[in-house]
């Protein structure tokens, strides 16, 4: 066996590393001994992370850049160039979001289109176009990107969102075949029902009764952002290092059960839910 990756501490760029999932793993690398930079657009909640980050004895630099726009992926490369000499060891491309369309395809517009775009799949395409080649100058790296499991499964409502994450993962299988001469991983995480800032618990409920939440979730709860910091970790660990390319689902089993739900008010499993 050849181990070729870094020991800690390493330089992982996270973005949208301020909340939510991205925060999660934000903190998992800065308890790793890790040197983080938090990438995101919210100022306030970035600042907050990494100084919380810090006060618990983390390494960790809040940056305010759009890697949406080829203006913020330059920032984060001259932060890069500057701090640590050009060298990253881990990226997790975690930017993501479905909002920015109507819930009705063929109500959304084409400017809509490229919002959702830019947001969940250029911005995976870019920063790794900007850093990879810095992992190639090294001989190591991990890249880590963000999917989701309606990547997998039909979404109604959001189909260019699905679309966009789909080539996330497609993504990640053709880069890790592409940079493993190179000694680059390239592996992606697919998270569904997740408590974040951005799909809260009450708002997944919306009124429901909590006593359904295990008909919808075969582990019978929403995630945390732990829940997937903790896979992130792994993946970028040397616990990992015959794996590239995959896409593992975090999502508590939502995707394995494909349609199928737990009845509500007695034992078994339905494929025509009624709450019964």
């Amino acid at each position: 066996m050849i181990d070729n990756e870094v020991s800690t501490p390493r330089n992982v760029i996270v973005t949208g590393g301020a909340l939510g999932i991205g925060g999660g793993i934000s903190r998992r690398f800065a308890n790793d001994g890790d040197n983080v930079l938090l990438v995101d657009i919210n100022n306030d909640a970035a600042t907050q992370t990494a100084e919380a980050i810090v006060s618990a004895g983390g390494t960790c630099a809040p940056l305010i850049a759009d890697v949406t726009t080829a203006e913020g992926v330059a920032t984060v490369a001259a932060f890069v160039d500057a701090a640590w000499g050009g060298r990253v060891d881990v990226l997790v491309n975690n930017v993501g979001d479905f909002r920015p369309a109507k819930p009705v395809f063929v109500k959304s517009t084409p400017e809509m289109w490229e919002q959702l775009y830019r947001i969940n799949l250029w911005h995976v395409l870019a920063m790794t176009h900007e850093f990879a080649p810095r992992m190639i100058t090294h001989g190591t790296g991990n890249i880590i990107n963000v999917s989701t499991v309606e990547a997998f499964r039909g979404i109604p409502g959001h189909a260019a969102y699905s679309a966009y994450k789909a080539g996330v993962s497609a993504f990640t299988k053709s880069m890790a075949v592409e940079l493993s001469p190179n000694g680059i991983r390239v592996n992606a995480i697919a998270p569904d029902l997740t408590d974040t800032p951005q799909t809260s618990h009450d708002a997944m409920l919306n009124g429901r009764d909590p006593e359904l939440i295990p008909s919808w979730i075969p582990l019978g709860r929403f995630g945390q952002a732990g829940d997937h910091a903790d896979v992130v970790a792994f993946l970028a660990s040397n616990d990992s290092r015959f794996v590239t390319g995959v896409t593992i689902p975090v999502d508590g089993g939502t995707l394995a059960a494909s349609g199928w739900h737990g009845k509500a008010r007695s034992r078994g499993w339905t494929n025509m839910p009624d709450g019964a």
